[in-house]
């Protein structure tokens, strides 16, 4: 085991320290809420009109449902034969760029047969010295998650229980949003899809709007109410609502 000295990150404050390299977002964009705040905010689905790939976004790895990735050649060359070191080695690749939960990293030291011992060891000294902290993570990914592509809290959630961290992070992190703040973003993006529905008939438009809230993980009653109030603006008869049982 090295040294106090040899630990990268050695005098990092854990815990409350932001992490650096801010989060990306779904559409690839950088920075803080303030200024993430005044951009365009991607349609459904991330790219432009469905063209292009999307680009991985904060805390996101290649693969299915941000699988580990696998190591060149060249790199698993360069791995050193003790375990602790391998594990550190394979982190600090993996934490290049991005953050990361210490669940992806603790799955990615098992898919590489590290020792359970050795990856414990370096898993929990990352977290001492602040490279591993799901709780900046988790906060940095509903502010990311949300302002880049509009989730909801109830996605959010979900995303981070894939990733591993602890459903008492996961709330606190979701608390940064209220329903003031989701309703808002849920008029921002009927705003943005509206204009796409002209030319069908109301209930499509309906189903279609409320249908991309959905997915994004807002509330049924929300969702409705948003996209009535933008119909009835652009002049459409919206009694058929409650008539309908919508």
């Amino acid at each position: 085991m090295p040294g106090g000295g040899d630990w990268p990150g050695e005098g990092i404050q854990g815990g409350g320290e932001r992490m650096q390299g801010g989060p990306t977002d779904g559409g690839g964009h950088s920075g803080g809420g303030s200024r993430r705040g005044g951009r365009r905010m991607r349609g459904e689905g991330g790219a432009a009109g469905g063209r292009g790939r999307r680009r991985r976004g904060f805390g996101e790895s290649p693969g299915e449902d941000g699988g580990a990735p696998s190591l060149s050649r060249a790199e698993k060359g360069d791995l050193p034969a003790d375990p602790v070191e391998q594990a550190r080695a394979i982190c600090l690749r993996l934490l290049t760029g991005t953050p990361r939960t210490r669940k992806q990293l603790a799955d990615a030291l098992r898919k590489r047969e590290i020792p359970d011992e050795a990856a414990e060891e370096v898993l929990s000294r990352f977290e001492e010295v602040g490279l591993i902290n799901d709780s900046a993570f988790a906060d940095a990914w509903v502010e990311s998650r949300h302002h880049g592509r509009g989730l909801a809290r109830r996605a959010l959630a979900q995303e981070l229980r894939t990733k591993g961290v602890d459903s008492t992070l996961i709330d606190a992190a979701v608390s940064q949003l209220d329903s003031e703040q989701e309703e808002t973003t849920a008029r921002e993006l009927v705003a943005r899809k509206l204009r796409s529905t002209r030319g069908l008939d109301r209930d499509k438009r309906l189903r279609r709007l409320a249908g991309m809230l959905a997915r994004k993980g807002y509330p049924e009653g929300m969702a409705l109410r948003v996209v009535r109030q933008a119909l009835e603006e652009e002049g459409e008869d919206t009694e058929f609502l409650e008539s309908e049982g919508f």
